[in-house]
């Protein structure tokens, strides 16, 4: 049996045909979203995993757009420095005798702006034209096979390399690495930003802000969150997602890649970043706070800006940790989400990344408090 042919834009996402192919089912028909609050109780009871449904897109206000917008002028220089660094170890180290054979695969959704970043960037240094395709893992459920069998139909598996954002406390790491033991492909996932401390292929191991986290799907190709649920998937299918075309008006996807592609020109330093071994020394800290906050599951802490942020817009935010003298540049996104959700901030001496979010972890509709019982709407 022959897999499915990828998904391109237009038809499916508000990226351009060359962009990436996404090996995607598409569900835009099919309605998905549920409110928060009754997403985060069947989770957290046991009755739905959160990949079957998705969360109500989050449609900003003109304040939080123009913390984006500032967030992302002062941050673009910065992201190209980290996309430049990232592309040039992975042509170095992953290309072999011949970097054109490389195929970039992208963590759908938070990787895959940083997929067709990079994409540009060996367009533009190198002459390269290198494919891009977005697939979906699920934590607790792995990578979806039926993509990986696509991949290896049609490229050299050791040439596939895995890209995304960021990492948190490298729960994604551990779910690509366990995925694919065994396999052919190699499991080093290259980022922009690993403040886990658990790959080693990325730009910088500082905890900042990667502005593509401050929005959902409108910097995102106009794509949800995949979904793996069986009874939508069925065999032969790979897992889902939506195109929310009826956002176009709000869509910033391409002005966000332009933003940092007109920076690319001031990266002249691509020097690989030392001590490169994985140490998951963000794993670690996620489980002191564990302990320190009697939270009892580590899925519920959300270390870093990006994870904080998806916190706050899709999950039932219990509180946020801000580490003291972190960069208020990187932040006011986050104390403004945590304001308008009534989530307390609290500094913390010492903390590793720059923030963390808390999801509540005793959570019942109208027990959204930090006491674990009242109700803060």
């Amino acid at each position: 049996m022959t897999t499915p042919e990828p998904l391109r834009g237009p038809a499916f996402g508000s990226y351009a045909p060359d962009d990436v192919r996404w090996l995607l089912t598409d569900l835009s028909g099919v309605a998905l979203e549920a409110p928060t609050e009754e997403r985060e109780e069947a989770v957290q009871s046991g009755g739905a995993h959160y990949a079957e449904s998705l969360p109500q897109e989050y449609q900003p206000d003109d304040a939080y757009l123009e913390l984006y917008r500032s967030a992302l002028a002062s941050s673009a220089p910065r992201l190209a420095q980290a996309v430049g660094t990232v592309a040039e170890l992975v042509l170095a180290e992953r290309g072999g005798d011949d970097p054109s054979e490389i195929v970039l695969v992208s963590l759908a959704r938070a990787g895959t702006p940083v997929g067709v970043l990079l994409r540009r960037w060996a367009q533009q240094r190198h002459g390269l034209d290198l494919p891009h395709y977005a697939v979906s893992i699920v934590r607790g459920r792995g990578i979806d096979q039926l993509a990986l069998r696509h991949l290896a139909e049609h490229h050299d598996p050791a040439q596939v390399v895995f890209v995304d954002g960021w990492t948190g406390k490298g729960a994604i790491a551990r779910e690509l690495a366990a995925a694919l033991d065994g396999t052919a492909f190699d499991p080093d996932l290259a980022v922009l930003a690993d403040p886990g401390r658990c790959v080693r292929t990325f730009g910088t191991r500082d905890d900042w802000l990667i502005a593509s986290a401050c929005l959902n799907s409108t910097v995102s190709g106009l794509v949800s969150r995949t979904v793996l649920n069986d009874r939508l998937i069925g065999p032969g299918q790979y897992h889902g997602a939506k195109f929310y075309a009826e956002l176009a008006g709000a869509d910033v996807s391409t002005a966000f890649l332009d933003a940092v592609t007109a920076e690319f020109a001031g990266v002249t330093d691509t020097t690989a970043p030392t001590g490169r071994t994985p140490d998951y020394a963000g794993w670690a800290a996620v489980d002191r706070i564990v302990d320190e906050y009697g939270i009892g599951d580590a899925n519920l802490v959300k270390p870093g800006v990006g994870e904080t942020t998806r916190v706050l817009l899709r999950r039932v935010p219990w509180k946020v940790l801000v580490r003291e003298g972190a960069p208020a540049a990187d932040l006011g996104h986050v104390r403004l989400l945590a304001q308008r959700r009534g989530v307390p901030v609290e500094e913390v001496a010492g903390l590793p990344y720059s923030c963390v979010g808390l999801i509540h972890p005793r959570f019942t509709r109208g027990a959204t408090g930090a006491d674990g019982l009242t109700a803060a709407r």
